[in-house]
């Protein structure tokens, strides 16, 4: 019997589904929700009116891209947290009835699990055990991967994590919500000429608070002495902001490599697709001989197709959960 599993992800802004087949991800929709820039942020009670509106559009069409009927699906996936609560409750109410209705197994995934399984989406794969920097807009994390389904934490953010400090440097500087991709685009063009402090945080954990308050200072400083300097160094000071996060970045995951004593790395979550990261990792990896492991830009941001491949191996222990299953905006890892 061919096993397939419907996959649904909510936690933010970002309505997906996708349908995995034996392992294979046959499709992986994503409807965006463009809304957002006129308020220079996610606003949870939209984001959880656009779930409503998008969520079985995408899903059939899920469906009809990947070629499979309802009727044929083995169980369906759903992100049960962490996230916005309005926003997952949208996803797993309807994965619930779904799941309630064809009369079969429902599957809760961890959404920065399923961050890290990304990486098994396309070959090749990592060996196990591997280190994973996973790095988004609300988590900033360090995990030694010892299985799919077996996952320990070496480090965290103590305050904000990087793709929140990316966004804010970026909306300081004028630049449209999300800034992150944007602050990327920019930086392409122009050179890391200006330095900001770093914090100095002991062991594996990571704190950005500090850089975001550097950056303002900064800001203010240059501009009343010139209210131009925004506009005239504006590649620069993307340049500088991504090269101070990235190399933040990189040097914990190398500290942690050596500690670990594993010489297999991978990245995931959204600020994974920042050109910037994926160059030094891939730096890095060559620098000390690392095997390295990068998704696929497609599987990087918010997607049902990392939920689905989390699923998959949740699916083969028959890890499933019951209808009773709630939103969780806080779970745990």
């Amino acid at each position: 019997m061919t096993r397939t599993i419907l996959a649904i992800e909510s936690s933010c802004d970002d309505t997906s589904a996708a349908v995995i087949q034996e392992g294979q991800v046959l499709s992986n929709i994503i409807a965006s929700q463009k809304t957002h820039k006129d308020y220079g942020g996610v606003v949870p009670e939209v984001a959880s009116r656009e779930h409503i509106q998008k969520i079985i559009p995408v899903v059939e069409a899920a469906l009809v891209e990947a070629g499979v009927d309802k009727s044929e699906l083995n169980a369906i996936a759903v992100t049960r947290g962490p996230g916005l609560l309005g926003s997952l409750i949208v996803g797993v109410s309807f994965a619930k009835s779904l799941a309630q209705g064809l009369q079969i197994p429902l599957i809760e995934v961890q959404h920065m699990h399923a961050h890290i399984l990304a990486n098994f989406a396309e070959n090749p794969v990592p060996t196990f055990p591997f280190i994973c920097l996973t790095v988004s807009g609300g988590h900033t994390q360090l995990v030694r991967v010892n299985a799919h389904n077996e996952m320990i934490i070496l480090g965290q953010t103590k305050d904000d994590a990087a793709g929140e400090a990316f966004d804010k440097a970026g909306k300081m500087l004028g630049l449209p919500y999300p800034a992150g991709p944007e602050v990327d685009k920019l930086a392409q063009q122009g050179e890391a000429i200006f330095t900001f402090p770093t914090a100095n945080v002991p062991d594996l954990d990571f704190s950005f608070s500090g850089f975001k308050t550097a950056v303002l200072y900064f800001l203010q400083k240059q501009t009343k002495e010139d209210p131009e300097f925004v506009d005239k160094q504006l590649n620069n000071l993307c340049a500088s902001i991504q090269e101070n996060i990235c190399e933040t970045l990189i040097k914990k995951l190398k500290k942690a490599a050596d500690r670990e004593k594993i010489s297999t790395l991978a990245i995931a979550g959204g600020v994974s697709a920042n050109s910037g990261l994926r160059n030094k990792f891939k730096a890095l990896c060559d620098q000390h001989n690392y095997e390295g492991f990068i998704p696929h830009i497609r599987f990087c941001t918010d997607n049902a197709g990392m939920i689905a491949m989390a699923a998959w191996y949740k699916y083969l222990e028959k890890d499933f959960s019951g209808l009773g299953m709630t939103p969780e905006p806080r779970m745990k890892f």
